[in-house]
C-alpha cells in the first residue's frame, strides 16, 4: 500500500456522502519523515506494521524502508505481541487476531525515537452484499457502479472504511463513511470512483472495515481532500494521525470482511 498518491473523485459527490465537515489542513512538504502503516484485524493470521520514509511527490516509485526497528503491540488485557522484521521494513506477527472492544497500543522504537498509537477494535457490522448497476451518466459505455449494502446498528456510533479491488487491483479512491444520518437504518452506499472503470465480466471485491473514530477522521480527511491514499510520497496535506509524537501514517485496529461479485 503506497502512501499519499493522488486520487481523482468528484468533489461535490464526496461532500454529499461524507456527512462530515471538510477539515482544512496545512500543506505537508517535508520529506524523509517516518511513515507508519499499522493494522490489527479481526481475522486470525499475519498482522503487519510497515515502516518507510516519505519522498518528494514527484518521486513516486521508491520509498526507503526503515529497518532494524523494535516493534510491538500490547492490549488492555495485559498481553504483549512482539513483531519481527521480514521482508525489509515490514514487521509482522503470526498468528494473531484482534478482539472487538479491546484497545491495542503499538510501540515503534527506531533511531532512538519512540512512537506510540492506540486504537480500539469496534464490534463487527455485517456486510450484507455488494451490487453493480449501470452508470446512467456513461450508459453508452456500459460502465458500472458498485454499491455496498449493510444494516447499521441503532444507538451506537459507527464508522466504516471500504477498500475496492477490480480484477485484483486495488482502486486508488478512499471510501470512508459514518452513521451520522443513517443510525439504525439499512444503508446503500455507492462507491463511486474514476480510477478503474468497471464493466460487465469484471470481478469486483470489496473489503469492509469497521473502524474507530480517530481512524475514520484519518481516512475521511484523505477522502475529502481529493482521495489521497497510503504510500510514501508527500501529501498535499497531512491527515490527522493517531500516532504520537506526530509522524505520517496511522495505526488501525479494525474488523475486516469481504464480498466478491462478477459483474453481469
Amino acid at each position: 500500500m503506497k502512501y499519499y498518491k493522488f486520487y481523482i473523485a468528484p468533489f461535490i459527490a464526496l461532500l454529499a456522502i461524507s456527512c462530515t465537515k471538510v477539515i482544512d489542513l496545512k500543506l505537508g512538504a517535508n520529506t524523509g519523515q517516518l511513515v507508519i502503516e499499522g493494522n490489527i484485524t479481526s481475522v486470525s493470521g499475519p498482522q503487519y506494521i510497515k515502516l518507510s520514509r516519505n519522498v518528494p511527490f514527484t518521486n513516486t516509485n521508491t520509498y526507503p524502508t526503515v529497518t532494524g526497528a523494535t516493534v510491538s503491540v500490547s492490549d488492555d488485557n495485559g498481553n504483549t505481541y512482539p513483531f519481527t522484521e521480514g521482508p525489509s521494513g515490514t514487521y509482522s506477527i503470526n498468528p494473531m487476531s484482534g478482539i472487538a472492544g479491546r484497545t491495542y497500543t503499538m510501540t515503534v522504537l527506531t533511531k532512538g525515537a519512540s512512537y506510540t498509537a492506540a486504537s480500539t477494535l469496534p464490534s463487527p457490522v455485517q456486510l450484507d452484499s455488494i451490487t453493480a448497476k449501470a452508470d446512467v451518466i456513461n450508459s453508452s459505455k456500459n460502465e458500472q457502479n458498485i454499491s455496498v449494502h449493510y444494516q447499521d446498528p441503532a444507538g451506537v456510533p459507527n464508522q466504516y472504511r471500504f477498500v475496492m479491488y477490480v480484477n485484483n487491483v486495488q482502486v486508488k479512491s478512499v471510501f470512508a463513511f459514518n452513521d451520522q444520518f443513517t443510525d439504525g437504518r439499512h444503508v446503500d452506499n455507492e462507491l463511486r470512483e474514476n480510477d478503474i472503470k468497471v464493466y460487465p465480466g469484471d470481478t469486483v471485491t470489496v473489503e469492509m472495515q469497521c473502524i474507530d473514530k480517530p481512524i475514520y477522521t484519518y481516512w475521511v480527511t484523505l477522502m475529502q481532500q481529493g482521495n489521497n491514499g497510503p504510500g510514501g510520497s508527500v501529501a498535499p496535506s497531512n491527515p490527522p494521525t493517531n500516532i504520537s509524537p506526530v509522524t505520517l501514517g496511522y495505526f488501525s485496529a479494525h474488523t475486516t470482511q469481504t464480498r466478491t461479485i462478477v459483474v453481469k
